[in-house]
């Protein structure tokens, strides 16, 4: 690979999935470093789309990775009636070569991390080393990272890639004057709890009506009590969206909020207040998202990941995608050897960006939950055959849509060339 040494800004999914790629891809010479004195490893839950679990399969880490995950076989939606909306299966039980795997962040992260170690060695992950400014200009690519106590190290690079999140410096770099990210006036409440079984056992459930949403899927088993660990988010309408009030706000209240908005909602096999009541901690936050972007590549930099497209969490894409741009850079590095470094990266943002922009939009609209709104807006009081509210083609549509857009759709995934190189 022509680009020999890489400098990645960021070691969430997104870094250090593109640590990996960039490794498998060819590359020796990669580094990822961290602003955090220890890498990010909160326990909550998140989706991985069968796309994604294709290219970490060809990694090598899909079975480490099962070890601590529950394969999604089912995707069920509700309104607050109780109402079954939709259903469909997913993964393996949809015709998918690869499963969907629901996992802890934290589990996940380890993984990657720990594979990175592996390839590219222990030194391959810098901790406590913000970046506080970047040089970008003909024959010179560095980062200027600085650590807790106000020391900077200069970094250079052939390349250097801002993976570093919704907040991102470096995206910061190149829109100074872009802003926080916006909220759309929703608040998050998350936690996890040990529960038992409910549905499938494997499925995702989502109940709403036009604004609100409540999510329950299970990310681990315990084989010895037949219980499982249930990831739950509660997004809601909240005049304190921006985060700035409630600091006094502890778990207990935290759990009466969210039952004050969902009362007995709960999907079949469901004691919401029972989850609540045994969820340890309850994390808030406002619903954030980030404008697209008309550009994500500047010479020898690129943005990768939610520094590049953070869109609100529904149709499981936030880590699927930030999977996706790692192994498509790569490629992008590896097949474009030959050429400038800034025309491979400008040959990943080519095929990334319009797809991802498309993707940012539609979650504005709340992706395939959408069908939970319509629901709502054409029987509130709820109904007795979904039938008699919508066609099953209707519903069929707006699912097979999504998966087009983020090109997560059966045949695409099952289908398309490998991004491996050979």
């Amino acid at each position: 690979m022509k680009a020999t040494k890489i400098v990645v800004a960021g070691s969430g999914i997104a870094g250090l999935a593109a640590a990996i790629s960039l490794h498998a891809a060819g590359c020796e010479d990669v580094t990822v470093f961290e602003s955090d004195s220890d890498l990010r490893s909160l326990g909550l839950g998140l989706n991985i789309l069968p796309n994604a679990v294709r290219e970490l399969a060809e990694l090598g880490l899909l079975d480490e990775l099962l070890q601590c995950a529950i394969r999604t076989q089912e995707l069920a939606m509700y309104n607050p009636h109780g109402n079954l909306v939709w259903r469909e299966d997913r993964g393996l039980l949809a015709g998918y070569k690869w499963p969907q795997i629901s996992i802890s962040r934290s589990h996940l992260v380890l993984v990657l991390a720990k594979e990175v170690r592996r390839r590219l060695g222990d030194s391959a992950i810098v901790t406590d080393a913000r970046l506080v400014a970047l040089v970008n200009e003909p024959g010179r690519t560095c980062g200027i990272f600085e650590d807790r106590d106000g020391r900077r190290r200069t970094v250079e690079g052939d390349v250097l890639i801002g993976a570093d999140g919704i907040h991102s410096a470096v995206r910061a770099h190149f829109y100074p004057a872009e802003g926080p990210p916006p909220t759309n006036g929703m608040t998050l409440y998350r936690g996890t709890a040990w529960g038992d079984r409910f549905l499938t056992g494997r499925s995702m459930a989502v109940l709403g009506d036009d604004r609100r949403r409540l999510v329950l899927y299970p990310i681990d088993q315990d084989e010895t009590t037949g219980q499982t660990l249930i990831n739950w988010v509660a997004a809601f309408p909240d005049a304190q969206a921006d985060g700035a009030g409630r600091p006094s706000e502890d778990d207990a209240a935290r759990r009466a909020s969210v039952l004050s908005q969902f009362g007995a909602w709960s999907p079949p096999g469901v004691d919401l207040a029972a989850l609540l009541d045994n969820t340890p901690r309850v994390q808030r936050y406002p619903m954030i998202d980030r404008d697209p972007l008309p550009r994500w590549t500047f010479g020898n930099v690129t943005l990768l990941g939610d520094a590049a497209h953070a869109m609100y969490p529904a149709g499981s894409n936030g880590a699927t995608q930030a999977v996706i741009d790692a192994r498509v850079l790569a490629w992008h590095l590896a097949a474009h050897r030959d050429a400038d470094v800034g025309e491979a990266l400008q040959a990943y943002e080519d095929e990334r960006r319009p797809q991802m922009t498309e993707l940012q939009r539609s979650n504005r609209s709340m992706g395939p939950e959408r069908v939970i709104t319509l629901a709502h807006e054409r029987a509130p009081h709820g109904f007795e055959d979904v039938r008699d509210v919508f066609s099953e083609e209707e519903l069929a549509e707006i699912s097979r849509t999504y998966a087009v857009t983020g090109k997560f759709d059966q045949d695409w995934v099952n289908s398309r060339p490998s991004l491996s190189i050979s």
